[in-house]
């Protein structure tokens, strides 16, 4: 065994535990641990570059941006609020609405990005109609990944997925949305018999709601326009960029600079919103993750997979669904995931199949084993974070007490799915 191989596994196991923990940053954490891979001349600098998927980091600073400068026009309030009015003011219509939007949201743009728009006006409504907010704030984050589940850019497992594989925006949408509407509506009924004595308001309570205006919440009609056109072109671009022989970050991007080109708005107080922490994070976990490559130890996981599952595709199917939803629940799904990838490319090489199987199954059990815990996804981390700033506080067990046992449900209906459809 090489030195290099030694330090690799070494400092990316180190990075990995402490990045669980928690008891640091992840972004500081992944950053100093792919600046030693360079320090210790396990990978050349121009070599580590190499392995940062432009295509992933563009695609999430294009979105970043778009949205950044649509949440000013107040449209993600406007939505809130007259879901609530149009639900009358019934705590469990409304979260079906507000559980709609964000299904709907984090599948057109990304769940991180919905949870942040989501969940403050959430606790808007929740505060003034004095009605516990913890059922909401629960099943819209589970939403989120759900809905993240069905398309390219509602989670960063499948922008990352479909970056490396070469996989479009259509192809998420025609292999995973049917069973992401099927798990949805599961387990929206599934959540109603659990908060179904905490859904209760009065009639007063009600009309808090019901006088909340909704059109103070835009504040800038043109703005709005603009964004809606972007955004019907960057989806557009999206489902298109296949034919048009562009990667979904050009397409993302393109929509970025030309929303801050007719918004009029200084580009750097848009610049200041992007979530460069995230950005860096992705980076670095590539750097990570590219020097594991390096070394050979992706392939010899790769080989051991093989060997375990004799290269069987229907077995190796039911291995990374269950495995990676397993993993992801108590992991962060995005470094898993970033490890996942090669090795999965690994082992198509080495079987000589056609693994499409295995992507779909990859991209359904990081995704949605993120609802199993409260750090399964960044989405979830964020939603607990913005409720405990609001004197409220969701714990793990509260939370994986509902979560575990629906992520459970949800990853045996795609078993189904993958079984009926692929196998």
């Amino acid at each position: 065994m090489s030195n290099h191989l030694i330090v690799a596994i070494a400092i990316f196991t180190i990075t990995y535990m402490i990045i669980m923990s928690e008891t640091l940053h992840r972004t500081v954490v992944a950053l100093f641990g792919a600046v030693l891979m360079l320090v210790f001349s396990v990978e050349g600098q121009e070599q580590a570059v190499h392995h940062i998927d432009t295509n992933t980091i563009g695609l999430l600073i294009g979105m970043m941006i778009i949205v950044s400068i649509l949440k000013r026009t107040g449209v993600f309030e406007y939505l809130a609020i007259r879901s609530a009015k149009l639900a009358g003011g019934e705590p469990w219509k409304i979260l079906v609405m507000l559980s709609t939007i964000t299904a709907i949201s984090s599948a057109l743009l990304d769940n991180v990005t919905t949870i942040l728009l989501i969940i403050p006006v959430t606790l808007v409504i929740t505060e003034a109609m004095d009605i516990n907010p913890l059922p909401f704030v629960i099943t819209e984050t589970m939403m989120s990944n759900i809905g993240g589940t069905a398309t390219l850019i509602g989670d960063p497992p499948n922008i990352m997925i479909g970056s490396a594989v070469g996989l479009s925006f259509v192809d998420f949408i025609v292999n995973l949305a049917p069973i992401v509407v099927l798990i949805f509506i599961v387990n929206i009924f599934i959540l109603k018999f659990i908060f179904k004595h905490k859904m209760h308001a009065t009639d007063q309570q009600k009309m808090r709601v019901m006088n909340m205006d909704e059109s103070v919440a835009i504040n800038d009609k043109k703005l709005l326009i603009k964004g809606g056109i972007v955004m019907a072109l960057t989806v557009a671009g999206f489902m298109l960029h296949a034919e048009l022989g562009f990667e979904s970050a050009t397409v993302a991007l393109f929509g970025a600079s030309l929303y801050l080109l007719i918004s009029n708005i200084d580009p750097e107080d848009i610049l200041l919103e992007v979530e460069w922490p995230t950005i860096f994070f992705f980076a670095s976990l590539f750097i990570l993750v590219g020097a594991l490559e390096d070394v050979g130890v992706i392939e010899f996981l790769a080989e051991k997979m093989v060997s375990i599952t004799k290269g069987d595709i229907a077995t190796s199917s039911v291995v990374i669904l269950f495995g990676s939803s397993i993993a992801s629940a108590f992991l962060d799904n995005i470094p898993f995931v970033a490890t996942m990838i090669p090795l999965l490319q690994n082992f198509g090489v080495q079987t000589g199949q056609n693994i499409d199987v295995l992507w779909w199954s990859l991209a359904l059990g990081a995704c949605l084993g993120g609802n199993g815990t409260l750090v399964g996804a960044s989405a979830n981390v964020i939603a607990s974070g913005i409720v405990e700033k609001h004197g409220k506080k969701l714990s793990f067990m509260a939370y994986f007490k509902v979560g575990f046992p629906l992520m459970i449900v949800s990853v045996v209906l795609s078993y189904g799915y993958i079984v009926l459809r692929y196998l």
